[in-house]
């Protein structure tokens, strides 16, 4: 079985060696034909300036990252050109905005252009290279996986905290990987805007704002009680694993012409679904889809004693592969607007946005529909089944950033940190999101509805490019899945989901969902805190047999699937709302009572 298990993992590793490789398997020309752009006035431009460039008819081919340089290049010298002829003869009948060439089209230029211009090994082999990936990596993966139903059902807490991969960073590297992320960020935010520098500083006061209140108001400048990942030598593979998944989601958001080579491997899938190429989105619903399937596997194997896992697992599989990637693509296909109908705002922070609403209410019938789906499921919905069930039945059967979590994020869910610090951070960062996405989305409605961009000091536009920036980008991509190996799987869900912070809020006041205890059989193992993703220490309230009823709780149930005694259950009571966490059912007497009682 362990030879198996190896031989899938050699497979694995040589297909995602192979994956990475690919990227630099192609060569470039620029022609004519191929130069994606159909504005005509931008191709003129385009074309004269490459052609002065010398990429316009050059005979040799170039490396991605060369031609790349070269065909950014020659985009800036058309925008130069392009804005000096309005400048000094506005040609007639033509809008300025149509005319010249702006910094999103030439992000969007390059990436066309790239994926057109593309020769060489990769793309005369694409479906070589197809199982050669993807193909091989999931039968790696699942030669890993499957050998694991042969052994005996049940937890075993074997080696989680001595794998170089899933031990964890220490205090040191841990603080120097955050520091180093939120210093990036903020640079490349700067770019990002334009070169103002209001939005980064004031997000860097925000971020000392709430260091300070948690170290020095609230006195929170220790770690105790340790967190349950607390290793002595940091996880080398965990900083491996985590730089790679950070350095594939910038190249995502912020420099898709890069991948090009990993995109067109899925353009027949995407043809064949939406009609359509394949994008960097289609690229990544796709991994997203298969990896969430073939570790959801994993995760059956791992928790096939609990029935609440493994139903609980197909329903994230379920949702993630048909209502996330399949049914939107279908809806393209028959010429309806993209959408995902488990996506709810504010976690669909671009739901309010006017060129989304116009866009459905443009579509006729199923497009008001998708309109007042969302309306309602964010309004109605979310409270109501929330009250009925808490936030489980979004966060951990439905959410696709919860089903990647369980799945692929299931290794290191024991590295999320379990102190009163880190918890106190929760709080006030989940919750400033929050506030962040009600106070941009109500500047967006403003603008939809009056015509007007500026409010106050604050233009709409600029506010919501920012919010799609650090929240959308930088908090639920990089830091949301790059941290697995670093601070947990639910790192996103725990500190940054606006979603999760409202349907928490509900879920804490006004919800009959709550994890009972049976303090009398807790033998004070730590299995549940030690796999408790969200930082609960639910060992502390198991000893009490105290309820525990938190708004962070995503409702997975892990700590009742680990527990050896039964002592945890999962339940929606119909009373005591209010007094539901308050009551202790254990006898706790303290050694000076002892001595007064003897």
């Amino acid at each position: 079985m362990k030879t198996i298990q190896k031989i899938g993992l050699f497979i694995f590793l040589g297909a995602l060696a192979i994956f990475t490789a690919s990227l630099g398997l192609s060569k470039h020309q620029l022609n004519a034909d191929n130069l994606s752009v159909t504005n005509e006035y931008h191709k003129k431009a385009i074309l004269e300036a490459a052609t002065n460039q010398g990429l316009l008819g050059n005979s040799t081919s170039l490396s991605n990252i060369a031609f790349i340089k070269q065909l950014r290049q020659s985009m800036f010298n058309a925008q130069t050109a392009l804005n000096e002829s309005f400048s000094k003869n506005p040609p007639e009948g033509i809008p300025e905005w149509d005319y010249k060439l702006g910094d999103w089209k030439i992000g969007d230029y390059v990436f066309q252009t790239v994926k057109a211009s593309s020769t060489g090994l990769l793309p005369n082999n694409r479906n070589l290279f197809f199982f050669l990936t993807f193909g091989m990596a999931l039968i790696g993966g699942l030669l890993f996986i499957l050998p694991k139903f042969l052994q005996a059902p049940g937890i075993k807490n074997d080696g989680i905290y001595h794998s170089s991969l899933t031990r964890g960073l220490t205090f040191g590297p841990r603080a120097v990987f955050i520091g180093a992320t939120i210093l990036g960020v903020l640079l490349y935010g700067w770019f990002y805007m334009d070169g103002k520098l209001f939005w980064p500083i004031l997000t860097l006061v925000v971020i000392t704002i709430i260091i300070f209140l948690v170290l020095y108001k609230e006195k929170q400048n220790s770690l105790s009680p340790a967190k349950s990942a607390s290793p002595n030598v940091t996880a080398s593979l965990g900083i491996f694993s985590g730089i790679y998944l950070i350095g594939f989601y910038i190249l995502l958001y912020w420099a898709p012409e890069y991948m090009t080579n990993w995109i067109l491997l899925v353009d027949p899938i995407s043809e064949f679904l939406s009609g359509n190429p394949a994008s960097q989105w289609f690229l990544y619903g796709f991994l997203y889809s298969i990896i969430v399937l073939v570790m959801g596997i994993r995760m059956i194997s791992k928790y096939r004693h609990n029935k609440y896992q493994i139903v609980r697992t197909f329903s994230v599989m379920f949702f993630q592969t048909c209502f996330a990637f399949i049914l939107p693509e279908i809806l393209i296909r028959l010429n309806q607007p993209y959408f995902d109908f488990k996506n709810i705002w504010p976690l669909d922070y671009d739901f309010f946005f006017d060129w989304n609403i116009n866009n459905l209410i443009n579509s006729g019938g199923l497009g008001i529909f998708m309109l007042v789906w969302g309306i309602t499921l964010t309004v109605l919905g979310v409270p109501i089944i929330t009250y009925f069930f808490g936030k489980r039945w979004y966060c951990s059967w439905v959410c696709g950033c919860g089903g990647l979590a369980e799945t692929m994020g299931d290794p290191f869910r024991q590295l999320s940190d379990k102190s009163l610090r880190a918890w106190k951070y929760e709080r006030y960062i989940i919750h400033g999101v929050l506030v962040f996405a009600v106070f941009m989305t109500l500047m967006v409605l403003y603008s939809y509805f009056t015509g007007s961009r500026d409010i106050l000091f604050f233009n709409s536009d600029v506010v919501r490019k920012w919010y799609g920036f650090l929240i959308g980008s930088a908090f639920a991509g990089i830091v949301g899945t790059g941290f697995y190996p670093l601070m947990g799987n639910r790192t996103w869900c725990r500190f940054g989901c606006p979603l999760a912070a409202y349907l928490g809020l509900i879920q804490k006041y006004k919800s009959r969902f709550r994890i009972t205890t049976n303090g009398g059989q807790c033998i004070s193992c730590g299995n549940c805190s030690t796999y408790c993703e969200m930082g609960i220490d639910v060992r502390h309230y198991a000893q009490r047999g105290q309820d525990i009823v938190r708004s962070s709780c995503v409702g997975c149930g892990v700590c009742s699937a680990v527990c050896p005694r039964g002592v945890l259950r999962l339940e929606n009571g119909s009373t005591d709302i209010s007094q539901r966490a308050t009551e202790l059912r254990t006898i706790h007497i303290s050694e000076s009572e002892v001595k007064i009682l003897a």
